[in-house]
């Protein structure tokens, strides 16, 4: 029976209408003739010819009727509510009819056939499809992964249908905190409270569980996920209604629970007057344009329309990418943003100094830095030049072209720093506080901040990546912690933060609380499905190793130096009053490093860091590959001189 129903179903469409149609017609044939034998409880006077004459003029009409309903247009396993309604309006002007026929032939059959005639119809033709639906939803059921459904509201329901056309999940079960809906049958799926999800994982043999609550705060699907990640089985999330709605994500796309979902913190709305300050209608560039920050500083300052926005790059990949992408966004939108890709390094004084004059910019937001730590470590000469030089060259040029607000983004590694990235930012803070008192025409500011979810360097798809290739996941010390913020809510925070800085602000965002890394690596393996192996639990799925910390790195970050901290009229950003030097001291100090670089001399290098009022605290010794390996020369050149002499 099912195979044969299966090469049914494998014909063409229209021969399958055909089929149907001549069904339906043997079906109306049958409860015609049991209406008359119902009726007049006799089979010799059910056979009467002018009873079937009269039928025999309504059959091609009540066929017609049922084309023209559309019921022939539904796909059979694909059953819907369309297809009942068509099926039921179609039963009444069958009835309606046979007693308009019976009148205009003047052919008198019982009165109560018609009606009978018409629930047998409804039953027979009905029931068929509905028979048709359930044989194939009964052999696809058994095909599909049982998932569990967090969230029964419109969401939820909305996912079981769009599973239940789907050929890779069914609905085993609903879930929802709302004691209103517990115990009661949505869409035939029954909804259970929170505290049954682990009897419902063994007895439904559920694999997966989605969360349907895209309108809910972090905060919210924070809780949630606390609950369930015990159970060890893969989390997946829908798309947010905002994407939904605006075409960008389906319904049924799931994707891995967002590790901002882990931290529970909802972001703030931005101040329109604050994002607008130094945006709208004016000239802003963006130095680091392409990088994780600069490309969403990007896409923020185009949705505010600035007259033009100056992107500045070295990496041409980077420029081109994030070039195509805003003329993308200004075309699909309409927007009148004349957008101009440069290519530069910030070390190129004159280069940027005549960006700034030629396009007569009137805000700068500086992103363009080295900050991946153990890399700076390595090359100490390239991180002094990009982040301390090119910090200054860069501030020189927007003194000299004449802006008016100029943001550095700074970090929070900048605080009591023990590596040289964190110490080489700290010296940009210094050298912008330093020019901010020798002149009012541009405003400086900087803007500290931790680290960003799903920047180039963060550990979260590194983590993502490694559970997917089997483990294990590393990290490189079971103590480190780290304060984590999504990109774009703090590409808002430095644009809100800048227009309210008054010249030489160090500003800090709130970033929370700090998350032990070891923890968060822990929760994203037991949401992706699996289970963590360790000395407690040796038959887990994926490892947790801890590789030691790499040069330059602390185990704990810092946002502020020392308590005098102020907050500010943001709830998320305040102000720290920070040692500075002024700029008579400082100058001298910048040309002393600027020669100890070109001289690669990286112990004197050194020495004028921990000179300068950084808090530079170093962990490790010089870790510059290029002087080591100087060095090691050196010293075996030495050691086979020794040789000789001794021989």
């Amino acid at each position: 029976m099912v195979s044969l129903l299966k090469s049914v179903l494998n014909l063409p469409r229209v021969y399958k209408r055909i089929i149907t149609v001549l069904i339906d017609s043997v079906f109306l044939v049958c409860a015609f003739g049991l209406s008359l034998m119902l009726r007049l409880d006799n089979v010799a006077l059910a056979l009467t010819e002018n009873y079937w004459l009269v039928f025999a003029c309504a059959l091609p009409l009540i066929i017609l009727s049922f084309i023209k309903l559309g019921l022939y247009r539904a796909v059979l396993r694909y059953v819907n509510m369309q297809a009942v309604w068509a099926i039921g309006l179609g039963s009444i002007i069958s009835a309606m009819l046979l007693i308009g026929v019976s009148f205009l032939l003047h052919i008198g059959i019982p009165r109560t056939v018609p009606f009978i005639f018409m629930a047998l119809c409804l039953l027979l033709i009905g029931g068929s499809r509905v028979a048709v639906r359930a044989i194939i939803g009964h052999k696809r059921w058994h095909k599909k992964t049982a998932v569990l459904i967090f969230g029964a509201g419109s969401s939820g329901r909305q996912l079981t249908t769009a599973l239940s056309q789907g050929a890779e999940y069914h609905a085993a079960a609903f879930v929802d905190d709302d004691v209103a809906l517990q115990g009661h049958i949505i869409h035939g799926i029954q909804v259970y409270a929170p505290s049954e999800i682990e009897s419902l994982v063994i007895r439904k043999r559920i694999k997966k569980i989605l969360l349907a609550m895209p309108s809910a705060s972090r905060d919210r699907r924070k809780q949630v996920l606390n609950k369930i990640e015990p159970l060890g089985l893969q989390v997946l999330t829908i798309p947010g209604m905002a994407d939904i709605v605006d075409g960008k994500a389906k319904l049924e796309e799931f994707k891995d629970v967002g590790v901002e979902d882990l931290l529970g913190r909802d972001p703030v709305a931005p101040r329109a007057e604050l994002m607008n300050a130094d945006i709208a209608g004016k000239v802003v560039m963006i130095t680091g344009a392409g990088g994780s920050i600069g490309s969403e500083l990007c896409r923020q300052i185009l949705r505010l329309k600035p007259s033009k926005i100056v992107l500045f790059e070295q990496s041409e990949f980077a420029l081109y990418t994030i070039d195509k992408e805003l003329n993308e966004y200004k075309v699909t939108h309409n927007l009148n943003v004349e957008i101009y890709p440069l290519m530069g390094s910030v070390q190129r004084v004159n280069r940027i100094e005549t960006v700034m004059k030629s396009f007569a910019v009137q805000t700068v937001y500086h992103a363009a830095a080295y900050k991946h730590v153990p890399l700076v470590e390595h090359n100490v000469v390239e991180g002094v030049r990009n982040n301390v030089f090119g910090t200054y060259y860069a501030a020189r040029a927007a003194i000299h072209a004449k802006v008016e607000t100029f943001v550095l983004i700074s970090t929070d590694k900048a605080v009591r720093p023990t590596n040289i990235m964190g110490t080489t930012k700290r010296m940009a803070e210094l050298v912008l506080q330093a020019l901010a008192k020798t002149q009012q025409s541009t405003r400086f500011c900087m803007v500290r901040f931790g680290n960003v979810l799903g920047s180039s360097g963060s550990v979260v798809p590194l983590f993502r990546k490694q559970i997917k290739d089997g483990g294990p996941v590393t990290l490189t010390h079971p103590d480190i912690t780290r304060y984590f913020m999504t990109i774009p809510e703090a590409s808002q925070l430095v644009i809100q933060a800048g227009a309210m800085g008054k010249g030489g602000d160090v500003f800090v965002l709130d970033m929370g609380d700090a998350v032990k890394i070891y923890d968060l690596a822990t929760k994203i393996i037991r949401l992706s499905g699996f289970s963590v192996k360790d000395v407690k639990n040796p038959n887990g799925d994926i490892e947790i190793k801890c590789t030691g910390l790499r040069p330059g790195e602390k185990l704990y970050e810092e946002l502020l130096i020392g308590d005098n901290v102020e907050g500010t009229s943001h709830e998320r950003i305040m102000t720290a009053h920070e040692v500075m030097l002024d700029w008579q001291i400082l100058s001298p100090l910048l040309d002393q490093l600027d020669v100890a670089c070109h001289a690669f001399d990286h112990q004197l290098i050194r020495e004028l860091l921990l000179k300068a009022p950084t808090g530079f605290n170093p962990t490790d010794g010089i870790c510059d590959l290029v002087w080591q390996q100087s060095s090691d020369s050196h010293s075996k050149s030495a050691d086979i001189i020794n040789l000789k002499k001794s021989h």
